[in-house]
């Protein structure tokens, strides 16, 4: 069984209801549920949530919610490995089967990517595979302020030529393809047996505040003109 879970709580603060807020005209979450559709990866598409309209919405755009989310997995402080446990659970997931936790502000994923980590989970003894995005600027020049005055976290790198130093990648927030066994073992996401699938960074921003949104709107207008339409789903 290959399942995409998607976490769409309705208590967000800071974008208050950025699951089913429209982005582009459609619903935020309606753009998860449509990749998902489209890659072929999925036996099932579920959506995780406590929300009677993220709910509805979710089940308008064609997937399931065949549990509510308790109150206890639903507040700020609910992790993504615990609501996916909880998922994996109350669909009595075999060990065996796989689980793509897919997140609901992740409009700019692409079929593709979710097959590389498909493939990449399954011809490997992998627990989880995770979508990465390499830092911008070397983090061996990181800098900080030490009593108002600027400092090197590592003095040693200021001489060092860029093209010299390790590249360094960071949780694109994106998607997470695991093992159900994984998942309900509660292991973390990122451990000694994780994988990754490599991002663009220009298909890579975080939608938390109301800037973040402006400038995915805009974003995503340059980059997927072919798909923006005025239907809600």
């Amino acid at each position: 069984m290959r399942v995409c879970v998607i976490p769409a709580r309705g208590g967000s603060k800071r974008i208050p209801r950025k699951n089913v807020k429209l982005f582009l005209g459609r619903p935020m979450i309606a753009w998860s549920i449509d990749v998902a559709i489209k890659s072929d990866c999925f036996d099932r598409i579920v959506v995780s949530t406590d929300d009677d309209e993220i709910a509805q919405v979710a089940i308008g755009c064609g997937a399931e919610v065949p549990f509510i989310r308790p109150a206890s997995l639903s507040d700020d402080y609910a992790g993504t490995v615990e609501v996916l446990a909880h998922a994996a659970e109350a669909l009595l997931l075999r060990p065996e089967d796989v689980v793509c936790c897919l997140y609901a502000t992740a409009p700019f994923v692409r079929e593709e990517d979710l097959q590389a980590g498909h493939k990449k989970l399954l011809q490997s003894d992998l627990d989880y595979v995770v979508s990465v995005v390499e830092y911008n600027y070397p983090i061996q020049r990181a800098l900080r302020f030490v009593g108002g005055r600027l400092s090197m976290f590592d003095s040693e790198m200021y001489g060092v030529r860029s093209q010299d130093l390790e590249g360094a990648w960071h949780d694109a927030g994106q998607f997470y393809w695991g093992n159900a066994e994984a998942w309900m073992q509660r292991k973390p996401v990122l451990n000694a047996l994780s994988g990754g699938v490599i991002l663009p960074s220009y298909r890579v921003q975080d939608i938390d505040t109301p800037d973040d949104w402006v400038r995915a709107e805009l974003m995503f207008r340059m980059l997927r003109s072919d798909v923006l339409s005025d239907g809600v789903c």
